[in-house]
């Protein structure tokens, strides 16, 4: 099978372009053709190693605008997107490729193709979203619902039950999220610091306000006093945005004084993303927001693929935890529980070791990337809307 990706979302690393990356080399590894198609100037920040097909209009991105010239934009991307998606059902019906997959979809990507000639692809065309929040389902739902006489189109969410808020539809499918795994790493194989040597926490991924580092950090030093085993916490952080930027360095300013915390404020993509996770022993994610209980966490994912246990909030896709036993959880916005937690963890890390190793791997198994691939590949490949 010939696939095409159509990546329209350009950016500097993240889960996006490790996303991309799964879906390019598991399809790969099950035998099929993979090439992009992208706007016109859209820039890679990964070499995927396949062929790229350019199409006309240029990439729109909200990067560093606010304002009119932001809602200006807005409508230019929707612009652009009809005609990129007019170009895609041309080159589909031309016979380039046998099924498209959009990887990072929203409801608005379904609403434009109301009128759009794409709604009638002759291949399937999977439109991926990655969760779906309370105030989006009904917009989502709607938009499914007007395409149930195209049944080339297929909206995939990524969620752990097999309904959105209850709600089914014959033309939406419902599939677990892949783990990201340490694809670059050859012989790969985490391991548990001896009780003398210092368990190294990670704090990894794009800085954030909604993250509530300093709150962290603060409840660390607080905390520290109780462990009864060397300790060391690593925060690495990417920003996107100037005002963020600064936000960090401020941070890293103030607790420059601190010898157990290192602070690293850096992007890292690729090996140098993978070597540096490899490189801590638990992964703590402290940040609350309601869109965790709806959208799969990346960094989550990423702590099951390389089997580092994980700190996480409560509302942290609570249906993972509920499965298997990958780290411990306190409750979301609740500074003293977090503090207690963390204690608590560290103090039982040597005894609980094997027993999160073991609840690792078996999330690991259920969320493979080759099962994620397998189970696009089946519904590519549905003759017809399920019942």
């Amino acid at each position: 099978m010939r696939l095409a990706i159509f990546e329209n979302i350009m950016t500097p690393g993240g889960h996006e372009v490790d996303f991309d990356r799964i879906i390019v080399e598991e399809f790969q590894r099950l035998g099929h053709e993979v090439s992009f198609y992208v706007p016109e100037g859209f820039r890679f920040s990964f070499v995927y190693g396949v062929p790229v097909h350019y199409l006309h209009e240029s990439v729109v991105t909200y990067s560093g605008v606010t304002g009119l010239r932001k809602l200006y934009r807005t409508v230019l991307r929707e612009k652009h997107r009809q005609s990129w998606y007019r170009e895609l059902q041309r080159r589909g019906e031309a016979g380039e490729f046998d099924a498209l997959i959009v990887p990072t979809s929203t409801w608005r990507y379904l609403r434009a193709l109301k009128s759009n000639p794409l709604r009638l692809a002759p291949v399937p065309v999977i439109f991926i979203l990655h969760g779906i929040n309370p105030g989006e389902a009904p917009k989502f739902l709607r938009a499914a619902d007007k395409l149930a006489g195209c049944p080339n189109i297929r909206p995939v969410v990524l969620t752990f039950g097999d309904s959105i808020f209850g709600e089914r539809r014959k033309n939406i499918r419902t599939i677990y999220p892949p783990t990201y795994t340490p694809r670059d790493l050859e012989g790969y194989c985490p391991t548990s610091p001896a009780p003398d040597k210092p368990l190294v926490i990670g704090f990894f991924g794009q800085y954030r306000r909604e993250k509530r580092l300093e709150d962290f950090l603060q409840v660390f030093l607080r905390a520290r006093q109780d462990f009864r085993r060397p300790v060391q916490l690593l925060v690495q952080g990417a920003t996107m945005h100037p005002e963020d930027a600064e936000d960090f360095e401020g941070i890293i300013k103030r607790y420059s004084g601190e010898e157990d915390i290192k602070f690293l404020h850096k992007g890292l993509i690729g090996r140098a993303w993978q070597q540096a996770l490899s490189g801590i022993d638990v992964l703590l994610l402290p940040y609350s927001a309601p869109r965790y209980l709806y959208h799969w966490g990346g960094m989550l994912f990423t702590a099951i693929g390389f089997g580092k246990p994980v700190i996480a909030s409560d509302d942290m896709n609570p249906e993972v935890f509920a499965a298997s036993r990958v780290g411990r959880t306190f409750r979301s916005g609740d500074l003293q529980d977090l503090q207690r937690v963390l204690t608590e963890f560290i103090n039982s890390y040597d005894a609980e070791a094997q027993s999160y190793r073991e609840g690792l791997a078996e999330a690991a198994r259920l969320y493979a990337p080759e099962a994620f691939a397998r189970r696009l590949e089946e519904i590519i490949n549905e003759r017809e809307n399920p019942c």
